[in-house]
C-alpha cells in the first residue's frame, strides 16, 4: 500500500594516501605491492546500474545504510540501517522493532535535508517515484544512491538478491533465501497433512473500509504461492483489476466471499468477536465454522521479506493446525 557520496569515497581515498605516505616514511622495506594496496582497496569498489539507469559506485562495506521500506531485507542480511522507514506519525514497521529498537524513524517520502543529517553512506530506494523529479540528483551528492525499481520491487525474492548484491552480500541472501523456501516447503506439507486443499483470503479491516490482499503480493504470496491455499474467485478478480498490495472491497463483495480460512489485520478497534458478529460475515465460510484468525496491524501481514513471511507462515500454522 504504501509502497542513495561522491565526497566519502574521496575522502576514503585521501585516508589511504595518507596511509600510504606514512608507511612509506616509516618503512623503506616496503614492497611495490604493499605500496600499491590502497589502491587495490579502492578498485575494489563496485559500480553496477540501477534500475533508473544510473550508474552507481557502491562501497565495499558500507556502514551507514538508508534503505527505504527495504529493512525486512537489511535485517535478515545482518545490517541495522541508520534510520528506518516510515509513515504518517512515525508509524514504523512494527513487527521489526525487536530488531530495530532505538533506530529513528525517517518520513517515507525522504526529504534530502533529513537524509543528509544522517550523514549515510549508501541510500537505497525501493521506488524510482521517491526519486523522482531532481531528487535522486540532490541524494546522489549525500551519498551513492541505487533504486530498486519495480521490476524488483514486485517479488519481494529478486528484491532480496537485488539488495543482497548492493550491500556485497550476494551469498549471504542466497543462503537466507534458500532457508526461507525450505521453510514454506516444509509448512506447505504439513498443512495439506492437515487440512487438505483449503481455500483461504487475508482481509485488513480499518475503521471505515476493508481491504483484502492481492493474490501475488504480501501476504497473498505466502498463502496462495507458498502454502498452496485455494484462491477465492473474489482475491482472483482483485488481483486482475489492480497492481496494489491490498485493494478496498466493498460490502457486497465481502459478504459473498467464499473461503475456508480467514485471516483478519485488525486495525478497526474493537474486538473480532464483535467484528464478525455484523451480518456482512454470517455467510463465510470460514465465519461459519469458527476458522477466523485475528493479527494486530503490527503484525507482518502486511508487509514482505523472509522474516515477514516467516512469520506470516508460523501465523498459520499456529491458527490453523491446533
Amino acid at each position: 500500500m504504501k509502497k542513495r557520496a561522491t565526497l566519502q569515497i574521496a575522502s576514503s581515498l585521501l585516508v589511504c594516501a595518507a596511509l600510504l605516505v606514512s608507511a612509506c616514511s616509516s618503512n623503506a622495506g616496503t614492497t611495490a605491492s604493499e605500496k600499491t594496496a590502497p589502491e587495490q582497496a579502492a578498485a575494489t569498489d563496485r559500480i553496477v546500474t540501477d534500475a533508473m539507469g544510473n550508474k552507481v559506485t557502491l562501497p565495499v562495506h558500507p556502514q551507514k545504510v538508508i534503505a527505504t521500506y527495504l529493512e525486512d531485507h537489511l535485517v535478515a542480511l545482518g545490517v541495522k540501517p541508520i534510520a528506518q522507514w516510515s509513515v504518517g506519525e512515525g508509524s514504523v514497521q512494527g513487527y521489526l522493532q525487536k530488531e530495530l529498537a532505538g533506530i529513528p524513524a525517517i518520513p517515507y517520502d525522504l526529504p534530502p535535508e533529513v537524509v543528509m543529517s544522517y550523514s549515510p553512506d549508501l541510500l537505497i530506494l525501493e521506488s524510482a517515484d521517491l526519486a523522482a523529479g531532481d531528487k535522486y540528483n540532490q541524494y546522489s551528492k549525500i551519498a551513492p544512491t541505487y533504486t530498486v525499481g519495480v521490476e524488483k520491487n514486485t517479488d519481494w525474492r529478486k528484491e532480496l538478491l537485488a539488495v543482497g548484491e548492493v550491500l556485497n552480500k550476494r551469498d549471504q541472501a542466497k543462503v537466507v533465501l534458500a532457508a526461507y523456501e525450505k521453510k514454506a516447503q516444509e509448512a506447505k506439507e504439513k498443512l495439506q497433512q492437515g487440512i487438505g486443499t483449503k481455500s483461504a483470503a487475508a482481509l485488513w479491516v480499518l475503521p471505515k473500509s476493508t481491504f483484502i490482499v492481492k493474490e501475488t503480493l504480501s501476504s497473498g504470496d505466502v498463502l496462495y504461492k507458498d502454502l498452496g491455499f485455494t484462491v477465492p474467485e473474489i482475491v482472483k478478480e482483485v488481483t486482475q483489476a489492480s497492481d496494489a498490495n491490498w485493494n478496498k472491497i466493498s460490502l457486497e463483495k465481502l459478504a459473498v466471499l467464499n473461503t475456508d480460512y480467514l485471516f483478519i489485520v485488525n486495525s478497526k478497534g474493537v474486538s473480532l468477536k464483535e467484528l464478525v458478529s455484523d451480518p456482512v460475515y454470517a455467510n463465510i465460510p470460514a465465519v461459519k465454522n469458527g476458522h477466523v484468525y485475528e493479527f494486530s496491524k503490527d503484525s507482518s501481514w502486511l508487509y514482505s521479506g523472509t522474516i515477514a513471511n516467516g512469520q506470516i507462515i508460523d501465523d498459520v500454522l499456529k491458527s490453523v493446525l491446533k
